[in-house]
């Protein structure tokens, strides 16, 4: 199942699926995606949070860490994304458009098994950072 969400960010495919995603942007099916998650319990279960960041991921906003395991994950609060999130463990999630190629909603629509929202915009990209020992590393 691919959800079509207004994110935090921007319009984006949101699934437990990384091969559907990945063959529906048309990019390599081994690409890694942002995992998301609305609950910092599953944050534990998906990586180990390094204790020199514990308190900045917590008030972060719009931020996506990437952890010493690889995973991308991103924890989503304080905004409606929040409340479509918390019916999920987890979600791979991605920009809802063609790899490489600039956000259509119609195309969107159409390739989306389940519609969530209305309303969709883009607006700036999360900022990500690398996390490794006690560096922080800007990524985006």
């Amino acid at each position: 199942m691919i959800y079509l969400a207004q994110t935090d960010t921007t319009a984006g495919f949101l699934s437990k699926d990384l091969k559907a995603l990945n063959a529906l942007k048309k990019r390599p099916l081994s690409q890694d995606c942002l995992i998301t998650t609305a609950k910092f319990s599953e944050l534990k279960k998906l990586t180990r949070v390094p204790n020199h960041f514990k308190n900045t991921i917590r008030k972060s906003k719009k931020t996506t860490f990437l952890y010493p395991n690889s995973k991308a994950i991103r924890v989503v609060k304080d905004c409606a994304h929040e409340n479509f999130l918390k019916e999920f463990d987890w979600l791979y999630s991605t920009s809802a458009n063609l790899h490489g190629k600039k956000f259509d909603l119609n195309w969107a629509m159409q390739n989306a098994d389940k519609i969530i929202d209305e309303k969709f915009f883009e607006s700036g990209a999360s900022k990500i950072f690398k996390l490794r020992g006690i560096k922080k590393v800007k990524l985006r």
